[in-house]
């Protein structure tokens, strides 16, 4: 299937668009990082942002996992690399929270 031909003005809303996205995913992260919010509250979160937040990123986000930790981590919960949390099951979720904790 062929992408849409996109005008000027809907390619440039798109891009305005997938920045904000970018932004909201990163201070999301931020948060994170900064310890005001833990793995298990962003897991619990229902919204698209974090929904569309990949694993590994948040792993890493975590203070003290670096990417190794996290890959052996998402190994241990049967989780894919390309995997985001909105596609976490329940056990897998439970496991990584677990693992952190």
């Amino acid at each position: 299937m062929a992408l849409p031909t996109l005008t000027p003005e809907q390619r440039k809303a798109a891009l305005e668009k997938a920045a904000e996205a970018r932004a909201a995913r990163t201070a999301l992260l931020g948060k994170v990082k900064a310890g005001e919010l833990t793995f298990a509250q962003l897991l619990e979160r229902d919204d698209d942002i974090a929904k569309k937040i990949k694993v590994s990123q948040a792993l890493r986000a975590v203070k003290g996992v670096g990417p190794a930790k996290a890959t052996a981590l998402m190994e241990e919960a049967g989780v894919d690399e390309k995997r985001r949390l909105g596609g976490l099951g329940a056990q897998q979720r439970k496991k990584l929270v677990e693992a952190l904790g």
